[in-house]
């Protein structure tokens, strides 16, 4: 199987501090990849050289076999047309409703009616099971109740690749089990491909095909979870053995 994303020997320095150095990371069509690791380890930079927001010193980000740095703006627009982004805050505006917000991407990006907006928006929301709160405002949501929001946007347009920032920060272990179960019926639904950071080991990795841990500025291998729990890699073993102990069986959450 082809890989829709790499990243080939990705190098980047901020300031005096390198971050990334030397990344290689396959992305596959349908599959979910959860990078892994400690705070500090530049998972996030990940996703913003992905999404072309930072550019790498060195090294090489194609996505549908194309350099995102060495192409025209246009193009890495009409790229960034098949992505899909749930920001770790929702990034919602306070100033708009839910159905703005869920609607806004459609309004910019299409040549939707407000009649087909309304329908999309609803068929989004409905899949989040917060279709009753289109005239709410972002203060009076909660903290499962933004991101159920944040989701319903960032697939309001039927992304081909979605990318989450540490999709539960902020929320408890039930509204973290609850949006999981969101994250997985959406993705069976839709078929997009995921890539999440996170830092919620090991219940991640439930929602994961293949497992990456970010360590010392690289991505020290992608595995499915169970292989990733059972890996020989000095570092990888010290991670699971940190966090999860020394077993762990992952299974796919039930919808």
């Amino acid at each position: 199987m082809e890989p829709i994303i790499q990243m080939i020997d990705v190098f980047k320095t901020f300031g005096k501090q390198q971050v990334l150095k030397g990344v290689n990371l396959s992305l596959y069509e349908g599959r979910t990849t959860v990078i892994v690791g400690e705070s500090g380890q530049g998972k996030s930079s990940i996703l913003k050289h992905i999404l072309g927001l930072v550019k790498p010193d060195k090294g090489k980000i194609l996505v549908y076999g194309k350099d995102i740095n060495k192409i025209s703006r246009k193009e890495l627009k009409d790229i960034r047309a098949n992505f899909g982004v749930l920001f770790q805050n929702s990034a919602l505006f306070d100033s708009m409703t839910v159905f703005d917000n869920v609607a806004l991407p459609l309004r910019e990006r299409t040549n939707k009616t407000e009649e087909e907006i309304k329908k999309i928006v609803n068929e989004k929301l409905e899949m989040m099971d917060i279709h009753d709160s289109n005239e709410k405002y972002p203060a009076q949501l909660s903290g499962g109740m933004r991101k159920r929001v944040g989701l319903a946007r960032a697939l309001v347009l039927n992304p081909k690749i979605v990318f989450f920032d540490e999709p539960t920060t902020g929320l408890d272990v039930a509204l973290s089990n609850e949006m999981y179960r969101v994250f997985f019926r959406t993705q069976t639904a839709l078929k997009y491909t995921a890539l999440i950071v996170s830092h919620d080991v090991p219940k991640i990795f439930k929602l994961a095909d293949y497992v990456a841990l970010m360590h010392n500025g690289i991505i020290q291998d992608s595995l499915p979870p169970e292989d990733f729990q059972t890996s020989e890699n000095p570092v990888i073993r010290e991670f699971v053995e940190k966090t999860m102990g020394r077993i762990y069986e992952s299974e796919k959450v039930e919808g």
